[in-house]
């Protein structure tokens, strides 16, 4: 083993108490987009189209009816706790607590909405894993994106926290257009992601 390939898989043998937080932004040659999940590092498997097409419609829709308090954020790292910092596929945080474009992350306190679309190999963490950390740490409301049936409609079930509870309530499952009052006023046409 050369010096080179020790110092590019240090990072893959884990502590024996897991990875943090400061581990996630510190270690060398991380690929992009990798979340911490209770201490453990998660790689992102290539997207799918559907993934990437449904992105672009909710990101576009959200920015542009977000009022000036809000900013819609795609895949940055949301700290939870010092052993979680997943990243959701869309975020809509505070205005206040961007600070500009050298950002790594947000706290899970800036976040308004969490948004996961599942694919097959992110399916047990975007269904349960996930949502279950993000209600814990205080998310208001969490959305899964993912398609009805065998490549049926695409399908956003909205959730909204319980806070006596820290458990999300499913509200209702949108097929065809997504159009809720919470974190704000927001109407997005779900059909336009098979017109792309």
């Amino acid at each position: 083993m050369t010096a080179e390939s020790i110092e590019q898989s240090h990072w893959r043998m884990p502590p024996l108490d897991g990875y943090t937080v400061d581990d996630l932004f510190t270690l060398p040659n991380l690929p992009p987009h990798t979340e911490l999940i209770d201490g453990s590092l998660i790689f992102v498997s290539p997207q799918r189209k559907f993934h990437a097409l449904v992105l672009y419609v909710l990101e576009h829709g959200l920015r542009t009816t977000a009022p000036d308090e809000f900013r819609v954020q795609r895949e940055m790292t949301v700290v939870l706790d010092k052993r979680n910092a997943p990243e959701p596929d869309i975020s809509v945080v505070r205005a206040e607590a961007d600070t500009g474009l050298d950002q790594t992350r947000f706290q899970a306190k800036d976040v308004h909405l969490a948004i996961e679309v599942v694919s097959p190999e992110s399916e047990s963490r975007d269904r349960t894993t996930k949502p279950v950390k993000y209600a814990a740490a205080g998310i208001p409301n969490f959305w899964r994106v993912e398609r009805d049936g065998n490549g049926g409609k695409t399908a956003v079930h909205v959730y909204e926290l319980d806070p006596m509870t820290r458990a999300y309530v499913h509200m209702g499952v949108h097929f065809d257009r997504i159009k809720v009052d919470k974190p704000y006023a927001i109407d997005v046409d779900l059909t336009a992601i098979y017109k792309l």
